[in-house]
């Protein structure tokens, strides 16, 4: 048998995808390939950033040309059928004029605002989890690495002089504890 160190070395899939925010509303896509909600985004092309994938994602899903702003969260979530990934969400700004807004045909049917306390309803529980990690993320003007869409390294108190809106919602430990 003939081992070299390389093939212990992680082989990662990156993914990519852009965060849209208005007020208490995250912008959802729905994909007609799988039939399930999303944010815009996608695989990470051989030799291509992580932001350049989010903007060419979000280009070819929604038809605007949105370069990401900065990152919100970095997820290391392996699984057991797609191997080890990590997986990146940028804040991509405001969505901007929504009738220039143009579907990927074959690939997204609709588009929908949805309320992050709502999520639960429309996405699987670990991006649930990883877009909560996301807004909030975006709220507290800092990055957060998650592991499986949750923290795992001690972050600073965010700013003490008053509750955010996260801090009022009844559900906020099942998605940030």
């Amino acid at each position: 048998m003939n081992d070299s160190v390389e093939d212990s070395f992680a082989q990662v899939r990156l993914a990519a995808g852009g965060l849209f925010v208005h007020g208490e509303q995250v912008l959802l896509v729905h994909t007609t390939y799988g039939g399930g909600w999303e944010i815009p985004g996608g695989y990470v092309e051989s030799g291509e950033s992580p932001a350049a994938a989010c903007r060419r994602e979000i280009r070819e899903e929604l038809g605007i040309d949105r370069p990401a702003q900065r990152l919100l969260v970095h997820d290391w979530a392996p699984s057991a059928d797609d191997g080890d990934k990590i997986l990146y969400i940028f804040d991509c700004g405001v969505l901007g004029d929504e009738k220039a807004v143009e579907l990927q045909p074959g690939e997204l049917d609709r588009w929908q605002w949805v309320r992050i306390d709502t999520l639960d309803d429309f996405v699987v529980p670990r991006l649930a989890r990883r877009l909560w990690h996301a807004f909030r993320a975006r709220l507290e003007d800092r990055p957060l690495y998650l592991e499986h869409g949750r923290p795992v390294l001690a972050y600073p108190s965010a700013d003490a002089t008053g509750a955010s809106w996260l801090d009022r919602q009844a559900d906020r430990d099942q998605h940030l504890g």
